[in-house]
């Protein structure tokens, strides 16, 4: 077995054993210079590749290839082109270094937040050697930036890779103030992937489900998550068998697929990969939400990435588990063995506390979709307030730094730093705290807020970008005076102006809104509320300090992140009315007609009849029949006079207007669901599609 899945995994890849095997010493060795130390590769060595690769994928059976890029949508696109030329009248196959380096394909229907006009067409891909190329079907997928005419990046990609470099370079500086070697260092990823999987054929019957992704309406089954069974039980036959064919469709593609299982929700699991730089496991992971939708379809299945899709279970979300690595092996989130390891890891966790203070309200931005504000706050996921988790020894042990001192009677051993005014904590002495939005997990932080349906890429833009510019102002400080007391100093300034951001408590409790809120943490509970936040002065002079971001592309991507915001919403509004005005309403009314008839029946047939259930059914479906036929009037009326507003306005008007009425307008269809025979019902209720799947 142990052949046969070395055999397996990555065969579908231009990885480095096939790059070997396909081009010469020289151009391996410059392309392994390209991929490592970022040099620029020869028009001849790009020729030479591109030819090794078009043999390579013609012999997988590819006839096409394709730049695979991210746009602002914050799914993957591609436009195919087959590898097919002429030469004296004869058909040839043929790629060329030029043709693997830039494609050009039609940028103007791409979100560009006014980077650029719809007139205006041309964007460039350009090749990402750092990520591999692959074979899927048909074609090979070369993994691409993208960026406009004058150069603005248009996609994800082009800033994560900027804030990989500037982490690289800030946290080099630092570590050569503390004397330690390496040559680079590398964001470190593993994102935790939850998901539906439920019927194709319930699928099919809701509407809801098909536009956006998520149930509109629909009350609770008898049987939910209550008893606690579905989470890590035992796998159902049919979900083992697409867990399967995932997991051999990933394998071949070089995504490291580890842990699969049944998560909290019926229907609901979860899969887990092995940690990549930050920038594959951006690219993995957009590959696995793909593969995912592919192969449940398959196996007569809809895979579902909405983070709330049921109402009254859990939804899902994206764990994103960040670290940073050397190219010498070390971990700088881990504790190590020596004194000096201890003063490393104490410096590197105070710079992501500290960045993660000053800019709490990006990681918050970095999670906002109209979807994820269904998720978060609710019992399955983190508050909108974001804090960091250490657990209480690693807390009591920076508290203490602060007040230079700390309790000697702990019964654990502590690790010595070998200075008095530092206390050090027993390795792997955290907790898991499933309400914190940051958590310290060992030798990793742990992102919770992240949804399901989310590219990896904005949070790790943010991570990366943050953390560098903590990092510049360390190297800037340290390289005046890198003593051990000074960097000592450095630590304890910083723990003591940014401890109010670490909090180990209950986030899902109201007292730790308050307590927030003394604190002077942001509360952002809304996209409309945080998106204003991305383009403030502060974040602006960040991003083009660690050169991630110009302003313009700050003002594009919110401008994209509002619209989407909007027009995501007003799918789901203009849903719920065509559902209740087409469906659901003519249902109740059916059943109210129903009742009045039997009611009438029976008044003939028996005098002194007693008719008290029926009427009392009667007059409650008539209420509910006339609310709801009034707040899908209100919903109409809203959704004509909004065309009247723009931008933020209009998002906001969407979350104080239209987003209440959609709520009472779920209420009271929900309501009606609950007393009517499922023969009425225009829909399959909670029960069928949550239980679909045998």
């Amino acid at each position: 077995m142990d052949k046969e899945f070395e055999t397996l995994f990555g065969s579908d890849v231009f990885n480095k054993a096939v790059m070997k095997e396909y081009l010469s010493e020289k151009a391996y060795d410059q392309l392994q210079s390209t991929i490592n130390e970022g040099k620029e590769l020869d028009i001849t060595v790009a020729n030479e590749v591109a030819n090794a690769m078009r043999q390579w994928a013609i012999q997988k059976g590819a006839t096409h290839f394709t730049h695979w890029f991210q746009p602002l949508t914050g799914i993957t696109a591609e436009k195919h082109d087959g590898f097919i030329g002429f030469e004296n009248g004869e058909a040839i196959t043929e790629f060329s270094g030029k043709e693997l380096i830039k494609g050009e394909p039609d940028a103007s229907s791409f979100p560009s937040g006014g980077l650029r006009s719809t007139f205006e067409a041309r964007g460039y891909t350009a090749w990402d050697p750092t990520s591999y190329a692959f074979v899927k079907g048909n074609t090979l997928y070369i993994p691409t930036a993208f960026c406009s005419f004058g150069g603005e990046a248009l996609d994800k990609k082009t800033p994560l890779l900027r804030s990989m470099d500037a982490l690289n370079k800030e946290a080099l500086r630092v570590l050569k103030c503390l004397g330690v070697k390496a040559n680079k260092v590398v964001p470190q990823v593993g994102p935790e992937q939850e998901y539906f999987l439920i019927d194709e054929k319930v699928f099919k019957q809701r509407i809801d489900l098909m536009l956006c992704g998520r149930t509109l309406f629909g009350t609770a089954a008898p049987k939910g998550q209550q008893l606690e069974d579905h989470y890590f039980g035992s796998i159902k036959p049919r979900v083992q068998a697409f867990m399967e064919e995932l997991n051999e469709t990933l394998w071949r593609l070089g995504v490291p697929a580890k842990t699969e299982h049944n998560e909290v929700a019926p229907a609901q699991h979860e899969l887990a990969p092995i940690y990549e730089s930050c920038n594959i496991a951006t690219d993995h992971n957009q590959i696995t939400m793909e593969a995912m939708q592919k192969v449940a379809q398959k196996h007569g299945l809809v895979c579902l990435l909405t983070e709330k899709p049921f109402a009254g279970v859990n939804g899902s979300g994206k764990h994103n588990n960040w670290s940073m690595g050397t190219d010498t092996g070390t971990n700088l989130l881990s504790i190590g063995k020596t004194p000096e390891d201890h003063l490393r890891f104490y410096l590197f966790l105070t710079a992501v506390i500290k960045a993660v203070d000053e800019y709490q309200d990006l990681i918050r931005i970095s999670v906002a979709t109209a979807s994820n504000d269904n998720r978060l706050g609710a019992n399955e996921a983190p508050p909108a307030i974001v804090s960091v988790y250490l657990g209480d020894e690693l807390t009591d042990a920076l508290f203490a730094i602060d007040h230079d001192s700390f309790t000697k009677d702990s019964k654990k051993s502590l690790l010595s730093l070998g200075v008095s005014s530092i206390p050090s904590f027993i390795k792997d002495n955290t907790d898991r705290n499933r309400t914190s939005p940051f958590a310290f997990t060992g030798n990793k932080f742990e992102l919770r807020m992240l949804g399901s349906s989310n590219s990896i890429a904005g949070s790790n833009i943010v991570l990366n970008s943050a953390v560098a510019s903590v990092l510049k102002e360390f190297a800037d400080e340290l390289e005046k005076d890198n003593s051990k007391e000074n960097i000592v100093k450095l630590i304890k300034k910083e723990v003591s102006t940014h401890k109010r951001i670490l909090f180990n408590g209950n986030g899902y409790g109201d007292e730790w809104v308050i307590e927030a809120k003394k604190r002077g943490l942001y509360n952002l509970k809304t996209t409309p509320d945080c998106l204003p936040y991305l383009i403030s002065d502060k974040n602006i002079n960040m991003f083009k300090s660690v050169n991630v971001f110009s302003e313009s592309e700050l003002q594009a991507r919110y401008a994209t992140q509002v619209e989407s915001y909007i027009e995501h919403m007003l799918i789901e509004a203009r849903t719920m009315v065509e559902m209740a005005n087409e469906n659901y309403l003519p249902a109740i009314a059916r059943f109210s007609k129903e009742i009045a008839e039997t009611i009438l029946i029976k008044k003939q047939a028996y005098a002194n009849v007693i008719v008290d259930y029926e009427e009392g059914l009667l007059k409650t479906l008539s209420t509910l029949l006339t609310n709801a036929k009034d707040n899908v009037s209100e919903l109409e009326g809203y959704l004509t006079s909004i065309n009247n507003k723009e931008g933020i306005e209009k998002a906001n008007f969407i979350k104080d207007n239209l987003i209440p009425v959609m709520a009472k307008l779920r209420d009271n269809i929900d309501a009606a669901e609950r007393i009517t025979p499922e023969a009425i019902w225009p829909y399959p209720g909670y029960g069928k599609i949550l239980f679909s799947v045998l």
